[in-house]
């Protein structure tokens, strides 16, 4: 699953590379290269990856509120 963001990260590292050794290229344009090219589209690729994972968290914790809950509270009797 990580192999994809893995290489692009690797082909940005590269990208940096080349902008800092170019005969014009500065070491801050290697970092905006970086950061542009490479952490901020794979943040928000793993963060929208992750979304599914989240929600069957937050719904297995909603459901075992629920169940501790239920359990906390003893049936009602509504036998006359």
């Amino acid at each position: 699953m990580y192999i994809i963001p893995i290489a692009w990260l690797y082909v940005a590292v590269m990208m940096s590379v080349a902008e800092a050794t170019a005969p014009n290229g500065t070491i801050l344009g290697a970092i905006v290269t970086f950061v542009l090219y490479g952490l901020l589209p794979i943040s928000l690729i793993l963060y929208f990856m992750g979304a599914p994972g989240r929600k069957r968290a937050i719904r297995a914790r909603e459901a075992a509120e629920l169940a501790a809950t239920n359990a906390a509270v003893p049936p009602v009797n509504k036998e006359p």
